[in-house]
């Protein structure tokens, strides 16, 4: 298990005796305001690490928090399941991928015992944290399930996808209903709303993009990406009936970058021209977003859909779905297109494909557009909430 990395012992939060001539003034003006508490130590509870195979927006999400609030003089630590990587932070694995749900609270208390405050990430299946842990707590949460559990369990399965469904709510409205809750899109605060949370305990922290660096060159050829886990609610096999259409239209090369329970299935729909890559290194993924004309995104919803952001820094513009998540990184018509049906995303990709001024204009505006999220800029909001919680604590 890999030993936490020392930290530098945290600012000292001494206040000075301010101006001693001025005794006449009344206390309050004797002392500058007292700084805004910071947690010492944060403990992020979540599904997998980032070296998961299975890993995804999320546990980049966490990961880039994590290690920047460690690069702050934090001690972090993430309980995650399944494997644990070392890395500048401490990771510690609670079980495996399903098992340690239930074991979360006894690899807390054996191996973490204490914090200052506890994180929960909340993908779908909840850990009920605020129940067992007594302290300051925030929710994380990329987007509700409610529409994919119904996408993951039907048929014979459908009453799982009730249960999941409940429990989640009520992880969200009951077991949260003292903390606040992080949404990281005003998509997914709007989600939250809907379920009953109050706005005044939402607070939205959006994802962030690594500087990419120079770009490879774009190929010559049409070339289209998605990128993505491949289970059902990312409707990978929906693009791959669209490209059936497309492709007497433009040409070219379709790659579907990315693993999951889905693949074998998609394999089989997909016609000619079509290339599954499997997972790939973020070197990898770098060059195919710069060599892409496009990147195709048919998810029937996200938190924010970090690819397309890690897209448009690369001046590659996204066609997406009108949908949750999606309509808050795309500006529709200026960094990509969201279409509102089938014909509408096949239109707007033969459209966009046959135009290289087009795709060169929204590209620059896609680019422009995700130089306002970088990842230091994401710590220090999560930061400033993290201090919140902290401050509002048993008040």
């Amino acid at each position: 298990m890999p030993q936490h990395v020392p930290h530098p012992p945290p600012p000292s939060n001494t206040l000075g005796r301010g101006d001693p001539h001025r005794t006449a003034s009344p206390p309050a003006a004797q002392h500058p305001p007292a700084p805004v508490p910071q947690p010492r130590r944060i403990v992020f509870l979540a599904h997998r690490d980032l070296d998961n195979p299975s890993a995804g927006g999320s546990e980049l999400l966490v990961d880039r928090l994590a290690d920047g609030l460690t690069r702050l003089g934090h001690q972090v630590t993430l309980l995650c399941g399944g494997p644990a990587a070392y890395r500048d932070y401490r990771v510690v694995s609670a079980g495996g991928t399903y098992g340690h749900f239930l074991r979360a609270r006894t690899a807390f208390t054996r191996s973490i015992g204490d914090c200052d405050l506890l994180v929960e990430v909340c993908n779908g299946m909840p850990y009920f944290a605020p129940v067992w842990h007594h302290g300051p707590t925030v929710c994380l949460v990329n987007h509700v399930h409610t529409d994919v559990w119904k996408m993951r369990f039907d048929g014979p399965m459908a009453p799982a996808a009730r249960i999941g469904r409940r429990l989640e709510q009520w992880a969200l409205t009951g077991a949260q209903h003292r903390g606040l809750l992080v949404a990281v899109s005003p998509s997914t605060a709007h989600a939250l709303r809907g379920i009953g949370i109050e706005r005044d305990r939402i607070r939205v922290v959006h994802n962030g993009v690594e500087e990419p660096g120079p770009c490879a060159e774009r190929s010559p050829e049409p070339l289209f990406v998605a990128v993505g886990r491949l289970v059902e609610y990312k409707r990978i096999d929906l693009l791959l009936r669209l490209w059936e259409r497309v492709r007497p239209v433009t040409g070219g090369r379709l790659l579907i970058v990315g693993d999951g329970p889905e693949r074998e299935r998609l394999e089989q729909l997909a016609g000619p021209g079509v290339e599954f890559t499997g997972h790939v290194s973020e070197s990898r993924k770098h060059e195919l977003l710069c060599a892409a004309w496009l990147l195709l995104h048919p998810s029937a919803l996200e938190g924010w859909g970090l690819v397309v952001t890690e897209a448009a820094a690369r001046e590659t513009p996204a066609i997406a779905f009108d949908v949750p998540g999606l309509r808050d990184s795309v500006v529709d018509g200026e960094t990509g297109v969201l279409a509102r049906g089938e014909s509408s995303f096949a239109a707007a990709w033969c459209t966009l494909a046959l135009s290289a001024r087009r795709r060169e204009v929204m590209g620059k505006a896609a680019c422009d557009l995700a130089a306002r999220y970088r990842w230091d800029r994401t710590v220090r909001q999560f930061r400033a909430v993290a201090a919140e919680a902290v401050r509002g604590w048993g008040s």
